[in-house]
């Protein structure tokens, strides 16, 4: 029996006895002579290789994504009988580590410092003594009220530490009720839990329900110091509504690690917004377990037990 993996990233699972595997191109369509594998990891690949994967692996059992989204994948029209398994929970250390370093940076104004560094100058407006909690600005995580939309297995991960630099966590799910120990809220009560919110961390997912889900009435609810944080997706958020709301002065501050769409022209005016700091879709990129999950669901696939993470389709 044969498995696939990329050659995006160095694997080294371990296979069952009479598994071989080999690393092909994940850009490129996939050689004939390896139609017949059984299993396919997929990391950074591009359409040509889904398509020709749905098409030539007449044998495949087992698509093993290392990206927690499948959307790609799923339209890739692979078969019915064909597993389609999520890489969910690889990316809950990179990416809150990247969604706490955008946070930070923008309440403890780092940007600013680097633009006075630039000048050469010793920023008394940024250091020195300053109040805990100054009128009209965020500055610290202490009594921080945050909001965490999403709240899967990367805001789970997310909202202890929050919690151990004093703030104090919500999150926001499908559903309301109580996860990892946090109080959670269901999408339906957000509008309404919007005006005590400081900072709203976006998880969510792209979908049809989510599609600029964070548009003018979800910002304009925000206080006008709160700052918005998305680690999620970038058609989450409304890119228009977001830069009126920051040059108006009706959002404290933004952090976007991702943007709709990707990459960001560079004519785009989101560039400019104050206030506003983007990375390059940075948070994840670096599957954190990848080898033990593929040796996870191999083994189940094997033994005929229930895999993890099995997309919904």
């Amino acid at each position: 029996m044969k498995i696939l993996l990329p050659d995006t990233l160095l694997l080294d699972p371990v296979l069952p006895e009479g598994w071989e595997a080999v690393t092909i191109d994940a850009r490129a369509e996939i050689p004939a002579e390896h139609h017949d594998a059984a299993v396919l990891v997929v990391w950074g690949a591009s359409r040509r290789h889904l398509s020709s994967a749905a098409e030539n692996l007449q044998d495949l059992q087992l698509v093993q994504s290392l990206s927690a989204g499948v959307d790609g994948i799923l339209a890739a029209g692979f078969e019915a009988d064909v597993v389609i398994a999520a890489g969910a929970g690889l990316h809950s250390l990179t990416v809150s580590e990247h969604a706490l370093a955008l946070l930070l940076s923008l309440l403890r104004r780092l940007p600013e410092s680097r633009e006075a560094q630039q000048r050469h100058e010793w920023s008394s407006e940024l250091g020195g003594l300053q109040p805990l909690h100054p009128e009209g600005r965020i500055t610290t995580l202490i009594g921080a009220r945050v909001l965490i939309w999403g709240f899967g297995q990367i805001g789970q991960n997310l909202a202890p530490t929050l919690k151990a630099l004093g703030a104090e966590v919500r999150g926001a799910a499908r559903s309301a009720g109580t996860r990892a120990g946090f109080e959670v809220i269901s999408d339906e009560q957000v509008q309404d839990a919007l005006p005590e919110v400081d900072v709203l961390i976006d998880i969510l997912p792209a979908t049809e329900q989510t599609a600029g889900v964070v548009g003018r009435e979800v910002l304009a609810a925000l206080p006008d110091h709160a700052v918005l944080i998305n680690v999620g997706r970038g058609a989450t958020v409304d890119q228009v509504a977001l830069r009126e709301a920051l040059e108006a002065g009706t959002l404290g501050g933004a952090g976007l690690d991702v943007t709709d769409p990707e990459p960001l022209p560079a004519g785009d005016p989101l560039w400019d917004a104050p206030r506003l700091l983007i990375t390059p879709h940075a948070a994840g990129g670096r599957p954190v377990g990848a080898d033990e999950r593929i040796t996870a669901n191999l083994r189940a696939l094997v033994e005929g037990d229930e895999l993890l993470h099995v997309a919904a389709r």
